[in-house]
């Protein structure tokens, strides 16, 4: 029979490594950050749903899939380094758009809120030469730059679709993009 105990109970085979409190602190405010985000995303992908806008809705439910493993990335780094994450309330997501350029919009401002705190996060880890955090949140500032140049692209696109049926096929090409994306 396995027992199981809380890390306070254990005798530890070797010393955790000891993360610095306000390395924590910005490692748990963006792990919320980005349980906040997948959130937010699948505000957006419930509402291009209800506009049958199949595409954009799928693809902001596959970003709401990658912020939830985003957050999950930042909490086993917390748990690994001998540090419990902390869970906070989460607030309702935007639902509600004028249009599809202002959800388009709207992803594009969660991206770069989420770079910010990612940045701040980076600058604390190397404030406190806090290695581990650091090569952890360069990953992040990578997957920033290609989820910010997404964003951007998708907003120039929909502000250049002019028309309902220009939409309508960009929003089709969104959908064949992430089947083709499943295939391989």
């Amino acid at each position: 029979m396995a027992f199981v105990h809380k890390r306070s109970e254990r005798t530890p085979l070797m010393q955790k490594t000891k993360v610095p409190a306000k390395v924590i602190a910005e490692l748990n405010r963006q792990m919320n950050h980005e349980l906040s985000a997948a959130h937010g995303y699948r505000g957006l992908a419930l509402w291009c749903s209800d506009l049958n806008l199949k595409g954009f809705a799928a693809y902001f439910a596959k970003q709401a899939a990658e912020e939830l493993a985003h957050a999950e990335k930042i909490s086993k780094h917390l748990d690994d380094r001998g540090v419990m994450p902390e869970l906070a309330a989460i607030a309702a997501p935007k639902q509600n758009f004028k249009s599809l350029f202002d959800a388009a919009q709207h992803a594009l401002g969660m991206e770069q809120a989420n770079t910010e705190g990612i940045n701040a996060v980076y600058e604390a880890a190397l404030a406190a030469k806090d290695y581990p955090s650091q090569v952890l949140m360069q990953w992040f500032i990578n997957e920033q730059v290609e989820e910010e140049a997404w964003a951007t692209e998708m907003v120039e696109r929909v502000q250049s679709a002019t028309c309902a049926g220009s939409l309508s096929d960009l929003d089709r090409h969104i959908e064949r993009l992430l089947a083709d994306e499943a295939k391989s």
